[in-house]
């Protein structure tokens, strides 16, 4: 019998592991069937059909709905008004952004200039505020309603991972907007949570400094907030919305009462 070489031994070691993980509840929670990254997928017609159906833009709207999934005491519409908000926050920030200089000699005043002097500047700044806070409350409140129903059970347990991921999202996206009126409130409300956020175990003071661009509060962490507040989050958050919104239509609609 032939023996083989450590690099043989580590290669079939690493082989068998890749065979049991694609074989996992796991790993086909993620992977729909006719994914490339199935076990034993095969470069077959049927397979190239599977890629195509599989994508999210012919899933954004299905060809039909469960009646239970358009019955408001259900669903409460508690997704649809997550995404709405979230719609509603986007104009309104980028609204926003035409009257705010995020630097710390100008924020504050130009926050101002929007209560006081800018036409329906209070009025969209108002928008934007109360939105984030109903958009906290309203994702909360679906996420507690899917758990309620079951809806994290098989095969929708990937999608309640992203769901989970879309909700710290939406707090980081209201922690970084919390900085930038830059006024006491808003500075010592942030050093507060950043100080918080120091005492991760092993990575705090790396995080705080990630944080605050530095030691403490200054003007390189409202402009570090502002990047991470009009760009880096909501362009996850897209992300991870196309992916929860197609697994909804992939999984099988809206989940069934109890």
């Amino acid at each position: 019998m032939q023996k083989l070489t450590f690099r043989e031994r580590i290669k079939d070691t690493a082989v068998g592991l890749g065979d049991s993980l694609k074989g996992s509840q796991f790993w086909s929670s993620i992977f729909r069937p006719g994914s490339p990254f199935r076990k034993g997928y095969s470069d077959s017609p049927r397979n190239r059909s599977y890629v195509v159906m599989n994508n999210v833009l012919y899933h954004l709207h299905p060809v039909k709905v469960k009646r239970h999934g358009i019955r408001l005491s259900y669903t409460l519409c508690l997704g649809g008004l997550s995404f709405f908000l979230f719609i509603v926050l986007t104009i309104t920030g980028i609204w926003l952004m035409f009257y705010f200089r995020p630097t710390g000699e100008l924020a504050y005043i130009d926050m101002e200039a929007l209560q006081t002097s800018i036409a329906f500047g209070s009025l969209v700044r108002n928008m934007h505020r109360w939105g984030a806070h109903l958009m906290v409350l309203v994702v909360f409140l679906h996420m507690s309603r899917v758990f309620y129903h079951g809806a994290y059970k098989a095969p929708r347990e990937f999608n309640w991972v992203i769901g989970v991921i879309l909700l710290f999202l939406t707090l980081f996206l209201s922690f970084t907007g919390y900085l930038l009126p830059w006024d006491q409130l808003a500075i010592w409300a942030v050093t507060v949570g950043g100080n918080m956020a120091g005492y991760t175990p092993v990575f705090g003071a790396q995080v705080k400094f990630i944080l605050f661009a530095g030691l403490e509060a200054t003007s390189a962490t409202l402009l570090r907030f502002y990047v991470l507040h009009v760009l880096f989050f909501p362009f996850i958050i897209v992300i991870f919305m196309a992916i929860h919104f197609w697994r909804v239509r992939k999984d099988g609609g809206i989940s069934g009462p109890l």
